[in-house]
């Protein structure tokens, strides 16, 4: 997606440790125009299959899994990260560890939300190890839910994850495609 990528190329930074920050327009604060464009994206690479929710993990996937979801015309569904007072009854649980915060997250979904009726269209801002992902997808099997395809805004392709996530079959569509980066220079697929 080029808008994406000119985006990234003008307002994105590269800081130590392979972190991308697009803060500015995509996790942070949020480019409502940009985004939408996006979710537009993610309908037209994944339409036509039978989607039924639209799932991703808090915090910075919520906002595009919420604009995707308009053109499906289906409910999102979120992980949360945290066990909460207001969750209550039988609950879907795994580890995620996050790449940028270093750390291992319990994430948790209602069972009243996912069920081996529904089909599941994953939606999150970054894949590089794939933890985020793998986590999400052992939630839609513990479901019963039919995994429909896994859609990223942005790929560090020299990380793992992305090959790990196409190795186990399942359609994924990332909108950039990052093969290599510096604090200098940012190269795409």
């Amino acid at each position: 997606m080029e808008l994406l990528k000119e985006r990234i190329l003008k307002d994105g930074t590269v800081r130590p440790g392979q972190i991308l920050k697009v803060d500015s327009f995509l996790n942070h604060q949020m480019d409502i125009d940009l985004i939408n464009e996006i979710g537009k994206e993610f309908y037209r690479r994944f339409e036509g299959q039978k989607i039924t929710k639209i799932m991703t993990i808090e915090a910075s996937g919520i906002g595009i899994a919420c604009i995707t979801a308009q053109y499906f015309h289906v409910p999102v569904v979120f992980a949360k990260k945290a066990q909460s007072k207001n969750l209550d009854g039988d609950l879907y649980t795994t580890k995620v560890q996050s790449y940028t915060h270093g750390k291992v997250y319990d994430v948790i979904v209602s069972r009243k939300f996912l069920s081996p009726e529904d089909h599941i269209l994953l939606i999150d801002d970054f894949l590089a190890n794939g933890c985020a992902l793998l986590g999400l997808i052992d939630i839609v099997k513990s479901s019963g839910a039919t995994l429909e395809g896994a859609g990223i805004v942005i790929e560090k392709g020299f990380q793992p994850g992305g090959q790990a996530i196409r190795d186990m079959g399942i359609h994924l569509e990332s909108l950039a495609i990052i093969d290599s980066m510096t604090e200098d220079s940012l190269t795409f697929r």
